[in-house]
């Protein structure tokens, strides 16, 4: 059978040959044992972030790089934003659990619509009170990353545009999707933003 020649190989590979235990074991049993330390290594490159042989793309340097995420709509009755600048958050990539990444800036600001201001048809946007719990955010995390061809690479995964990403807290887990990717040459400086503050500072700055 060549499900036992296969086994012979591997364990002469192995150095099984000798082992008594092993001795009285088929080739079907050995099939059996090959299979689950298969899944097995399967199971560990997928929580480890093994993944990262997906980009075939050879690593050309790496840079720090600062990605924007994106979350429209998400219902907050806290007085606070729960991301803070300078606090870890926890991202999971495409659905693959990755790692703990520093917030180094958030932007957050309540739904809006848009409010005729005269008859001539002008219009401006103002917070919904119809919703007064849902806001926008975005927030911005640091790396290291891969840089290819094709883009950058984190924790095995190429981050682009549009690609899904869940940020997760302490208190919180939003589903939100990459919205910007910047490479960092030097320090950033952060700034923390609540969500009832983002509409005061606005019309601060256009005074």
């Amino acid at each position: 059978m060549k499900i036992c020649e296969t086994c012979e190989k591997i364990k002469k590979a192995l150095g099984l040959e000798k082992c008594p235990c092993c001795k009285n074991l088929k080739g079907a049993d050995w099939a059996i044992i090959i299979g689950l330390l298969v899944i097995i290594a399967v199971v560990i490159a997928v929580f480890t972030g093994g993944n990262k042989f997906i980009s075939k793309s050879p690593v050309l340097e790496e840079k720090d790089v600062q990605f924007s995420v994106f979350f429209r709509g998400i219902t907050i009755t806290d007085t606070k934003s729960p991301f803070l600048p300078n606090e870890d958050t926890f991202i999971t990539i495409r659905n693959v659990p990755y790692t703990k990444l520093k917030i180094t800036d958030v932007v957050g600001d309540r739904r809006k619509m848009l409010l005729e201001t005269n008859k001539m048809g002008n219009y401006q946007p103002v917070d919904d009170i119809s919703q007064p719990a849902v806001y926008d955010f975005v927030v911005t995390v640091q790396d290291k990353a891969k840089i290819t061809d094709d883009g950058a690479v984190v924790g095995g995964n190429k981050i682009k545009m549009g690609i899904p990403v869940i940020l997760e807290g302490k208190n919180y887990k939003f589903t939100g999707v990459i919205s910007n990717i910047q490479y960092v040459d030097g320090p950033q400086q952060t700034q923390e933003v609540q969500p009832q503050q983002q509409t005061e500072q606005t019309s601060n700055d256009k005074k």
